[in-house]
């Protein structure tokens, strides 16, 4: 069971501060939302921001592509730093063939799905990836509300998992908090990323391991 902030909802003007703030706090990974204004109406980071924040951290470098064909930047974001890319399945036509190049590229592979999408999408890279992202929010914006249905997909997928002696883990984003984590470790998730729920508290620390303990209830 791992923590992962997000830092979308970090202070961007004290990044290296904030990143500092919660591994000292006991996070497990960084999740980085990387966003092009095109797959999803917001822009945020690119491959400088993975480059520069990974001197100042041992965390994993967790990095979700919320892209148009991620295939073109994995290299970028490899040479950068990333320990895990995680790409979308509705992003590109060739989903395999980009989890490939991620794995090829020395990095773990993760492949994510919206809400809208079905997990059948992803049933022929199930034997390819390390994670399996379900996005308990539609994508785009930090601070959304949990979407309840979205624990019907994590748990076919732990089924999954379990039935064909799979090994990713599988990570849930958006709207995760001492109100929902529970569930989420229930259903099977393995990592849990939090971002306005870590970073909009006054002790980002407490709140880490209050999802830790939480998670752990049921892990």
């Amino acid at each position: 069971m791992k923590i992962a902030p997000s830092i979308l909802s970090a202070d961007f003007a004290n990044l290296a501060r904030d990143v500092q703030i919660v591994e000292k706090g006991g996070a497990d990974y960084l999740h980085i939302d990387i966003m092009d204004g095109q797959f999803v109406p917001n822009i945020t980071f690119g491959p400088g921001m993975v480059a520069a924040l990974r001197p100042v951290t041992k965390l994993v470098l967790d990095c979700h592509l919320m892209v148009t064909e991620p295939e073109r930047f994995v290299t970028q974001f490899a040479q950068a730093g990333a320990d895990i890319l995680t790409l979308h399945v509705e992003s590109t036509p060739h989903i395999h063939r980009a989890l490939q190049l991620v794995k090829a590229a020395g990095i773990k592979a993760s492949v994510v799905l919206n809400p809208g999408t079905p997990l059948e999408q992803i049933k022929p890279v199930l034997p390819l990836v390390d994670q399996v992202l379900v996005m308990t929010v539609n994508p785009g914006f930090g601070g959304q509300k949990f979407l309840p249905a979205m624990l019907g997909k994590v748990k076919r997928l732990d089924q999954l998992r379990q039935t064909n002696d799979y090994h990713f883990e599988i990570e849930v984003d958006g709207g995760v908090s001492d109100q929902t984590v529970q569930s989420c470790a229930q259903a099977g998730a393995d990592v849990f990323v939090a971002g306005s729920y870590v970073y909009g508290a006054a002790d980002p620390a407490k709140q880490i391991q209050t999802l830790r303990n939480l998670a752990a209830v049921h892990d």
